[in-house]
């Protein structure tokens, strides 16, 4: 695990992107094979009685802009954070190829950074939420970093725990790419999800939400083969069974839809993961206290679906803790 030294005389707030109250600092981590690597960590801090905080990770071809979440939780006396990670949104550099990653546990001292901060500004109990690769980076660090007191619950948004693609493809394309991605990490490749899921959320086309478009584009930017990899050994890892010694919400909705043009279904459904695929590996993960559970109408970000859905999403996730995050 990291230290982290905050010599915060060099480190001190500033202003984010978002206003309203939103602040950040940038991280300096040790250097990768890219060269100069940093961080963002991103809060808006609740009442001066608050003794509890999440920390959000974001997914791929994302970044934090949902400040939804930030209201919710300062609503219910929380402190917010949350971190753009290394060459995502806020973090990246010149240096960097947008999301770029050859394992997963490359983000371990990224989430130790912040942890870290969280605990010294205060925070007693911490929740660790991640969103789609969030979702599985966290499951992963959650497992990996166990016999550590950092955090006390995880909540996964639509964790990605296993691609989208058809079951042949899972056992031959994929391993053979993930195989290149150990021989030459920077193969190009192209990916592809549904340019719709971006025109469902943004103001722009269909959506109600206002984000930066250079940061969280509709077509996601190409991915390397090292990438795959890493995603696939994380999966990998899942399948064969992790524990967790801290309380999992695993939340999904109830269908995949995809639309070969716009339609509205978009708005009924998860338009990136195969939700058969979250249910099926949440059952590999070992955990004192494990509830997965599926809302109708909801999108991949769950959060983000409209108005009704979110509601009940996120009440369904403040009664889960009130059963885990005591006080």
């Amino acid at each position: 695990m990291s230290t982290i030294n905050l010599t915060r005389m060099n480190m001190q707030y500033e202003e984010d992107v978002l206003k309203n109250g939103f602040e950040q600092i940038t991280i300096v981590q040790p250097d990768d094979f890219e060269g100069k690597v940093t961080t963002t960590l991103i809060r808006k801090r609740g009442s001066s009685k608050a003794t509890k905080a999440i920390l959000c990770i974001h997914g791929f071809n994302d970044y934090f802009f949902q400040d939804v979440i930030a209201e919710e939780f300062l609503k219910k006396d929380y402190h917010f954070y949350a971190l753009d990670l290394r060459k995502y949104g806020r973090s990246i550099l010149q240096n960097h190829k947008a999301n770029n990653v050859r394992d997963l546990s490359e983000y371990y001292e990224d989430i130790d950074s912040a942890l870290a901060i969280i605990r010294e500004e205060g925070s007693q109990k911490i929740v660790l939420y991640g969103h789609s690769t969030g979702g599985l980076i966290i499951t992963l660090y959650a497992s990996d970093r166990k016999e550590k007191a950092l955090f006390d619950v995880l909540i996964c948004n639509s964790p990605f725990y296993d691609f989208n693609v058809p079951w042949i493809q899972k056992k031959t394309v994929i391993p053979v790419l993930s195989f290149l991605g150990r021989l030459n990490p920077n193969i190009t490749l192209p990916i592809g999800f549904s340019k719709f899921y971006g025109k469902s959320l943004h103001k722009n086309d269909f959506g109600e939400w206002d984000y930066n478009l250079q940061w969280k584009p509709h077509v996601a930017p190409s991915i390397n083969a090292g990438w795959i990899n890493a995603i696939h050994d994380g999966h990998l890892k899942i399948a064969n069974g992790i524990s967790v010694h801290k309380p999992i919400l695993i939340l999904h909705s109830i269908k995949s839809v995809n639309p070969k043009h716009w339609d509205e279904e978009m708005f009924e459904g998860d338009a990136i993961l195969n939700v058969n695929d979250i249910t099926e590996k949440a059952k590999f993960i070992d955990s004192p206290h494990k509830e997965v559970i599926g809302f109708r109408n909801a999108i991949h970000d769950l959060v983000l679906s409209r108005k009704p859905v979110r509601d009940i999403v996120f009440k369904t996730i403040f009664e889960w803790l009130d059963k885990y995050l005591k006080n």
